[in-house]
């Protein structure tokens, strides 16, 4: 089989969004990983669902399919990087990412995206873990609904440092329709399993999957063949459960040469199937 590969446009911040499709779509991807910012399809606009409908169009023009991410820093807050998070203390706030995550579902039905990717939140100093796990679940339980509703997949990212950062905390949550955004390189960091041990073990629960190189131990995205990352083990292994979704490349630090990075990832994967 051959893999799908997409581009997340938080490496790609410094152009605007149809540059950026370009870019994406002239490098040989098969789709974009979006992720949802105030340049970017600004889904608090006032005219995010014609905005949502041009995209669409444009990626159905480019034969692009795609996912829909929520980690924006500063979408909701201006002054608190990724608050408020479904473990706020302030329900009012917690329902302001609710909020949130359901328009993100409903731009990723507009767009028939594979799944929409978001996390769980760092509890704040001073907050219960078990009221942070209460608030998350009965966040978690109303997206889910809502994903359903709207026919795309809900996929939740363990994120290190956060109240989920490992597979067993997401495992552990076992929330029916509740998929997993398997971010590879989080597997190093945690180093908690080795990547395509991950991949293997929890295939059957996979919606969406992020790829890129990093060092064991550190939370840093890294262009392919600056970290650890066995990138042609984890390949192999999405070949091997016949893994058909984008497989997304994450490189939020390198959009000062997303022209140069762009093309040369999906070179890298393509020499690694090559190989492989």
């Amino acid at each position: 089989m051959t893999l799908r590969f997409a581009y997340n446009t938080n490496g790609t911040a410094n152009h605007r969004l149809d540059d950026a499709i370009d870019l994406i779509a002239e490098a040989g991807y098969d789709g974009v990983a979006l992720t949802l910012d105030i340049h970017h399809l600004d889904p608090f606009a006032e005219g995010w669902v014609k905005e949502a409908e041009r995209v669409a169009s444009r990626l159905q023009r480019l034969g692009l399919g795609s996912v829909i991410e929520t980690g924006a820093r500063f979408l909701l807050d201006p002054r608190a990087k990724h608050e408020p998070t479904l473990v706020t203390a302030d329900a009012s706030a917690r329902l302001h990412r609710i909020g949130f995550l359901k328009r993100a579902f409903e731009i990723g039905g507009i767009l028939g995206s594979e799944a929409v990717s978001f996390w769980a939140g760092v509890p704040k100093p001073g907050v219960d873990h078990a009221d942070a796990k209460t608030w998350l679940r009965e966040g978690l339980v109303e997206i889910v609904a809502y994903a359903e509703e709207q026919g795309v997949a809900a996929c939740l990212e363990p994120e290190p440092g956060m109240l989920i950062e490992t597979l067993d905390d997401y495992a552990a949550l076992q929330i029916d329709g509740l998929r997993l955004a398997l971010d590879t390189g989080h597997c190093l960091v945690t180093q908690e399993r080795e990547p395509a041990a991950a991949v293997a073990e929890f295939a059957d629960r996979i919606g969406t999957v992020a790829i890129e190189d990093m060092a064991r131990g550190v939370h840093i995205h890294l262009p392919f063949g600056e970290g650890d990352m066995d990138v042609p083990g984890v390949l192999a292994a999405l070949e091997s459960i016949g893994y058909e979704k984008l497989v997304c490349v994450e490189l939020s630090r390198e959009s000062h040469r997303a022209d140069i990075m762009v093309p040369a990832s999906l070179s890298y994967l393509r020499e690694c199937r090559r190989h492989g």
